[in-house]
């Protein structure tokens, strides 16, 4: 693998892990489109290390905070805010770990098909518009309840098909729920450290186990090159909802859609 091609990677994870765009497709894509061998899962998780420390670098206050918390109610201290909210994130990411364990024994190497990626990208983004169009925005993250994370927490299970995004998906259930959409984005930044986290452990033994040198400097290059690029993504894109909606990323996604699904079933 090329040092460019780690690079082309690299930035495209960057750029896509948090946007609600699905950065699992645009990893399957990249080889479609070049030509080049596909990088392979382990290189896809790396990429995705490198996004974990971007967003506990962005949400350090949050992260902060619940380590906080739980560190002071080990010792005995009344439970603060961030042992409830690490509690919610918890309940939320139990279905996707289930599922995940399931799905990786019937598909080791994912749904890595450009029909289903195509589908996935259309349909889910026109959910994201329909939610983000008609869900109201009166709550905000601590306003969350145990249902509304187990609600989440399913949804998120549709992000193991390439092309739903993982962060597009729960920030869709979180609008409907009436969740402002900072505040959305923020829950769901906040889900994908243990499902980073889980999948790089995993991903990380299967590189170990391997021994190849080559492979694992590809990869510490590629995760450092997709932290900068998330740091820079996940900045961009919270100033962006402050102040406007999703329909930005839902254009891009019905766009992509309608492109691969002319390539997918020959019309081009």
């Amino acid at each position: 693998m090329t040092l460019f091609h780690i690079i082309v990677l690299a930035l495209v994870q960057g750029v896509t892990e948090f946007l609600p765009i699905s950065s699992s497709a645009h990893l399957v894509l990249v080889p479609y489109f070049t030509g080049w061998d596909d990088q392979g899962l382990i290189i896809d998780v790396a990429v995705h290390v490198g996004t974990l420390g971007a967003v506990v670098v962005y949400l350090w206050r949050d992260v902060a905070a619940i380590l906080g918390d739980l560190a002071g109610a080990a010792r005995g201290r009344r439970a603060g805010p961030g042992v409830r909210l690490a509690g919610l994130i918890i309940v939320a990411t139990v279905p996707v770990v289930g599922a995940g364990f399931a799905f990786n024994g019937w598909y080791p190497d994912g749904l890595r098909s450009i029909t289903v990626i195509a589908w996935a990208t259309l349909g889910f983004g026109l959910v994201l518009f329909a939610a983000d169009r008609f869900g109201l925005t009166v709550r905000r993250m601590e306003h969350l309840k145990l249902s509304d994370t187990i609600i989440i927490g399913l949804a998120q299970v549709l992000a193991l098909i390439p092309g739903t995004s993982r962060s597009g998906i729960t920030m869709t259930a979180a609008r409907l729920l009436g969740i402002e959409r900072t505040h959305a984005a923020r829950f769901s930044m906040l889900l994908a450290i243990p499902a980073i986290t889980g999948a790089g452990v995993l991903k990380g033994i299967d590189l170990v186990q391997a021994g190849d040198a080559q492979l694992t400097t590809a990869s510490v290059t590629a995760a450092a090159l997709s932290f900068v690029t998330a740091l820079i993504a996940i900045a961009l894109m919270m100033a962006w909802l402050k102040r406007a909606t999703f329909t930005p990323f839902v254009l891009y996604r019905v766009v992509l859609g309608c492109v691969l699904l002319a390539l997918a079933y020959g019309g081009v």
